[in-house]
């Protein structure tokens, strides 16, 4: 049976939309079953409904605290029944009570090579620092910023003359191919925990923290 995915926006979600094309395959093992955004103009949400996926919006601005809002939000995706719930350029800082609810099942993409780099502006970082390597990291989400345990990473050079925004293009590039991989990783029950790193279940010896590309789908 396919795993129920609910996926989390601010924007357009072009992650989201990696993942839509992705879970078209009827051999993908997840199944988008909500989209919620926290911006009613979310252009992301158009996207989902054109794929018939049900979508909801609740603006943050309308609650009067993190927490109130993180409630409702944690109540309109559990109206869902969510295996697992997906971060893709949702820009809130979530609470400690929401994200322990969904401890395990939580994930969201980042625009960096993990532990390098949290939080924003991280192409840009990268520039500044002379990096030789940037990516992306998939991760496990925690109460603590941008530091859970990855899941998977995607590495793309550093080029000469490259500035904020072309880096930022060939980082995306990749996003859109490891963080689909990741989710069916999840949804095959092939991801665990094992003090503090994610493992890889059929290959207890290899790191699905490695950097990797994303292999064929089994």
């Amino acid at each position: 049976m396919k795993k129920r995915l609910v996926i989390l926006i601010s924007g357009r979600g072009s992650n989201m939309e990696a993942i839509l094309r992705a879970a078209a395959d009827p051999a993908y093992p997840g199944r988008v079953v909500a989209v919620i955004a926290n911006r009613p103009d979310a252009k992301g949400l158009e996207t989902a409904k054109a794929a018939g996926i049900a979508t909801a919006a609740l603006d943050h601005k309308a609650y009067p605290s993190r927490e109130a809002f993180d409630a409702a939000l944690a109540e309109a995706i559990d109206a869902h029944a969510p295996d697992l719930v997906i971060l893709a350029g949702f820009m809130r800082i979530l609470s400690e009570g929401f994200v322990r609810h969904y401890e395990g099942r939580l994930i969201n993409i980042h625009p960096s090579l993990l532990p390098a780099f949290p939080g924003l502006h991280t192409h840009q970082r990268a520039l500044e620092e002379g990096c030789r390597v940037h990516g992306c990291t998939v991760h496990f989400v925690t109460p603590a910023l941008d530091h859970g345990p990855a899941i998977a990473q995607a590495v793309v050079p550093v080029l000469e003359g490259d500035d904020e925004h072309s880096l930022a293009a060939r980082v995306l590039v990749q996003e859109h191919q490891v963080y689909p991989a990741a989710v069916a990783w999840f949804c095959q029950g092939r991801l665990r925990l094992e003090q503090g790193r994610v493992l890889l279940a059929d290959n207890p010896m290899a790191a699905a923290s490695a950097l990797i590309s994303p292999p064929a789908r089994s």
